[in-house]
């Protein structure tokens, strides 16, 4: 990323030994480093960036148009291995950096005006019941962030935006939904809810509501079963399961959720309903936007007496000559600190020339595996009346035949303390293989969502502007771009994962668990803080 700002003289670090070194305090990485410490790791965090966050950073408008479009410079060596003590002993084996993020397009060359806060990890959101919040809540970290509600779930069908029932008194007071359809509905959920509890409290009198068999099955399939209308199908596998993928698409079927899982989003979507008194729905937003998580857990884990050094960057690792092990890092200062286990964030690779002439068996591979198109637009005006901090789902081929993705978009406005007043901040996101084809689907939701200029308006996107409301929010700037996606992986030298397009943090949560695993198997992933 760009904003560094390298000082004259770094400081040395003392001592020069840890158990783990940790490069970068993205949210993985800052999880890590929490867990190390709390189950008695020494651990060094470092980041060669003035803040905290990497690609899970919140950053003012300025700095975060900049990280989109370059790479943090290497800064000039202050070392040379001549004459060094441990050059006979070790390879030093340069770091490269590579782009994750490419074709960034601004609509408007000049930023909007006052002070904007913005996630690079967007659209990103909460449930109230999962599992990050509960890791919050025994770690200590949820001190350190407040939340605000997001007040609404929409969706978007047939060219009009209604409401996502999040309760089955909402469901009863839905006007857009018919008697059946509210009926099916309202059967459903508690069919979850029964089939839930008796997994939970298994009894050999009593029957699990869903069978073993149908377990198994595409949750589409299921439904259709259930004699599903098409609307409720929708609103059930896009809106409340939050599926990614087209799932009436046959060629997709490995990207399809089976009922099993199906039920258990739902449940969870259920269970975040009403857990906390001041938040509306299922979804929470952090004050100051997202990048507040990983500095919640690096504040933990420095309490744990984590050693954290910020604008320090690592120029290469320390490679044993004679077993090709890693040992440790060399700084830019030229200083060197030894670890056995060295964790780094994704946008760092270890050059391939050095793991096909040494092995990789200890060195993780630099897996790109996917992509998520992104926007990010701040508008004059919200996309509903009366509501500020919206999700709106817009499910697959809503917005034209070739769509076969989820396009998720999150309006947060300004009690959460990123825009000022008045102004609103939508992020938008969604799967792709295309970049295409992902860029149109962003370009497609936001003219349904705004009034847009003709300079980013794609015609072939979306054969109409209907159904959304009379007047619509004016589009004041907006960003879209593309995110390369990588997986977590294992190794003497491992790397963290990116954000992923999901919309909450289950999957990196859980990849990030069994990275701690593989590293301390006989630890657990940060417990409960003790009260005193």
């Amino acid at each position: 990323m760009t904003g560094y700002s390298f000082p004259h003289e770094f400081p040395t670090i003392d001592p020069i030994s840890f158990d783990l070194i940790v490069y970068g305090s993205g949210l993985p990485e800052s999880l890590l480093a929490a867990a190390a410490s709390s189950a008695g790791k020494t651990v060094l965090h470092l980041d060669p960036n003035p803040f905290y966050g990497s690609h899970f950073a919140s950053l003012p408008l300025p700095s975060f148009s900049s990280s989109l479009q370059s790479t943090p410079p290497s800064p000039s060596k202050t070392y040379t291995d001549d004459g060094s003590a441990s050059s006979s002993l070790y390879h030093a084996v340069d770091l490269e950096h590579r782009h994750v993020y490419s074709e960034v397009e601004f609509s408007v060359s000049s930023e909007p005006p006052g002070s904007f806060i913005l996630d690079l990890s967007g659209p990103r959101v909460l449930y109230c019941a999962d599992l990050m919040v509960d890791l919050m809540l025994r770690s200590g970290a949820s001190h350190h962030v407040e939340f605000k509600s997001v007040e609404r779930s929409l969706f978007y069908w047939e060219g009009q935006l209604f409401s996502v029932p999040g309760s089955r008194q909402d469901i009863f007071t839905d006007r857009s939904l018919t008697l059946a359809e509210k009926r099916h509905l309202a059967m459903l959920l508690e069919l979850v809810q029964d089939h839930i509890a008796s997994c939970k409290v298994p009894s050999e009198e009593e029957s699990i509501p869903i069978s073993p068999e149908n377990l198994e099955i595409p949750f589409s399939d299921y439904l259709r079963e259930q004699k599903i209308s098409p609307k409720i199908r929708t609103i059930i596998l896009y809106a409340i399961a939050l599926a990614d993928y087209d799932q009436d698409c046959g060629d997709t079927s490995r990207k399809l959720i089976k009922t099993k899982e199906g039920i258990e989003r739902i449940s969870l979507y259920i269970s975040s309903h009403g857990r906390f008194s001041n938040a509306v729905g299922s979804f929470i937003y952090p004050i100051y936007g997202h990048g507040e998580l990983p500095q919640a857990f690096c504040r933990c884990a420095a309490v744990k007496g984590a050693l954290y050094v910020l604008r320090m960057p690592v120029i290469s690792l320390l490679i044993d000559k004679v077993n090709n092990q890693f040992k440790g890092i060399r700084l830019a200062s030229g200083q060197e600190i030894f670890s056995q286990q060295l964790v780094m964030e994704p946008s760092l690779t270890v050059p391939s020339t050095f793991l096909s002439s040494f092995g990789k068996e200890d060195f993780y591979d630099s897996n790109l595996t996917s992509k998520v198109a992104k926007g990010i637009c701040v508008a004059n005006g919200t996309i509903l009346q009366d509501s500020s901090n919206i999700l709106v789902i817009f499910p697959p081929r809503s917005l034209f035949s070739e769509q076969l993705t989820t396009v998720r978009a999150l309006q947060v406005c300004s009690n959460v303390a990123i825009c000022p007043s008045g102004m609103f901040v939508v992020y938008l996101s969604t799967y792709c293989d295309d970049a295409s084809l992902g860029k149109d689907c962003i370009l497609g939701a936001m003219r349904i969502l705004f009034e847009v200029r003709d300079s980013i308006s794609h015609e072939e996107c979306v054969s109409s502007n209907k159904g959304v409301g009379a007047s619509k929010p004016t589009l004041v700037w907006c960003v879209t771009y593309i995110q390369e996606l990588t997986q977590a992986s294992q190794g003497a030298v491992c790397s963290s994962p990116m954000p992923d397009g999901s919309l909450d943090y289950q999957t990196m949560l859980k990849s990030t668990m069994k990275l701690f695993s593989s590293m301390y198997p006989e630890a657990e992933f940060i417990p409960a803080t003790v009260s005193r």
